[in-house]
């Protein structure tokens, strides 16, 4: 693995080399990952991994032609020809109006921010199999238990440099650890199976391995005995670490490439209300050890915090360079990158607003579900259709009781969010996070 200094340093090269090459323009960018796992069953070690993986890719424009290479291997003599080929490829091909660099004047210019996003210490593979013991045993402890599909924990290294031919270069490194179980309840047909994870920037930030466990042990066994309920209109309640799914649908239905499209079912709906007036969306790239927190995007300008959705309007689409273009709009600073070209993506997501506790949010529900499982892909990003497979609790008279597998819940995104309350227990756990959260007027389908 390169040195941060090295890394862009062989961007800067390699995006001088283009320029000398013949590229009007050009942009390199430099990834390394780098990973070791510990997993275990049964109390038995079952697999030690250690990877690492490196690359760089080039983007070459020549007028309004354009091409992107990449390679794993670094040795000059292939950076060389890897410069060779893709000026060759991009004079054939075909005329992008909306392709280039970002605009030059919208680079990030100050110093980068500290979002200690790094940390310092790597744990060794003793550490990591100690960890991954104590929250197995912990699940496996748990009365009901009946086997176990492993525990595991994983330590690992992310490094990025970026450089461009109008003047851009910056570099940063970033740390996660992760600890997680998954075990299996009941006997035979009657078993169930659930899991638990944690997932942090830095060691001392995760969760302890035995809580870990007992969590998942207690979801397994709490699902056995499922029942299937009758088809109809019910309160659907999300668990939140479900619920976030809802957010990333709505994500996707903003970003640039595919408002440019015209395959959302947002679409003409920027500066409208999508949401209740409450609710809000941040995004929050400088958030302190937050899991997607970036001080600058993938094609060089710098991050801030937004309001994607704010007191319920949609305020602006997510853009990169291109899609700005094509939209007649200016980047939002959400451009991603790994080796090819530029895509688009948030960071640290969460929905504010909620006020209520989660027993308040349910407690006039006569009949409904909290869904803790969804299956399925069934979500059409054009009309917002809406149907998955689930799995969770029956509500009853405003309490939580048995459980209940095997149903679909079906709506249409933009009904959904329209309707959508949110609770007071939002936590920050994951990339995207929501709090605990209620749709009415949602279909069941059950027996």
């Amino acid at each position: 693995m390169l040195s941060l200094n090295e890394a862009l340093d062989r961007a800067q090269s390699l995006v001088a080399a283009a320029r000398r090459a013949g590229a009007d323009a050009a942009d390199a960018v430099y990834g390394c990952d780098a990973s070791s796992g510990v997993s275990v069953r049964l109390g038995e070690l079952e697999d030690v991994e250690r990877s690492e993986s490196e690359h760089i890719g080039l983007r070459a424009f020549v007028g309004h032609r354009s091409a992107t290479v990449s390679s794993s291997d670094l040795a000059p003599r292939t950076l060389e020809t890897l410069v060779e080929r893709v000026i060759a490829m991009a004079k054939e091909a075909p005329e992008d109006s909306y392709a280039g660099l970002a605009p030059e004047d919208r680079l990030m210019k100050k110093k980068q921010p500290s979002l200690d996003i790094e940390d310092a210490d790597e744990p060794d593979p003793a550490l990591l199999r100690a960890r991954a013991l104590e929250a197995e045993e912990s699940a496996r402890s748990v009365t009901g238990v009946t086997n176990s599909e492993g525990a595991g924990a994983s330590f690992g290294r992310a490094q990025i440099a970026l450089a461009t031919s109008h003047g851009f270069a910056g570099a940063y490194a970033g740390t996660s650890h992760s600890i997680w179980a998954s075990v299996i309840a009941g006997q035979d047909a009657a078993m169930q199976r659930d899991y638990a994870s944690h997932n942090a920037r830095h060691l001392r930030d995760i969760e302890d391995p035995e809580a870990v466990g007992a969590r998942a042990g207690a979801r397994a066994v709490a699902r056995l005995n499922p029942s299937r309920i009758p088809s109809g209109p019910l309160p659907i309640i999300f668990d939140p670490r479900i619920g976030n799914s809802l957010i990333g649908h709505l994500l996707g239905a903003i970003a640039g490439p595919t408002v440019a499209r015209k395959a959302s079912f947002l679409l003409d709906r920027k500066g409208e209300l999508v949401l209740p007036r409450e609710l809000s969306v941040i995004d929050d790239p400088h958030r302190q050890r937050g899991l997607r927190s970036r001080p600058f995007d993938g094609e060089g300008l710098p991050t801030a915090q937004s309001r994607l959705i704010d007191e319920g309007v949609l305020v602006d689409w997510l853009l990169d360079s291109a899609s700005a273009r094509q939209l007649g709009l200016a980047p939002t600073g959400h451009a991603t990158r790994g080796g090819g070209s530029p895509g688009v993506g948030a960071t640290n997501v969460h929905l504010e607003g909620g006020t209520a506790s989660p027993r308040e949010l349910m407690s006039d529900v006569k009949r409904g579900l909290y869904v803790t499982e969804l299956i399925g892909h069934g979500v059409n990003p054009v009309t917002g259709d809406y149907s998955r497979g689930a799995s969770g609790f029956l509500i009853e008279d405003g309490a939580i009781c048995c459980a209940v597998a095997e149903v679909t819940i079906a709506g249409n995104l933009k009904d959904m969010f329209a309707n959508l309350v949110a609770a007071n227990d939002l936590q920050f756990r994951y990339a995207i996070n929501v709090p605990t959260l209620r749709i009415d007027g949602m279909t069941l389908a059950g027996e």
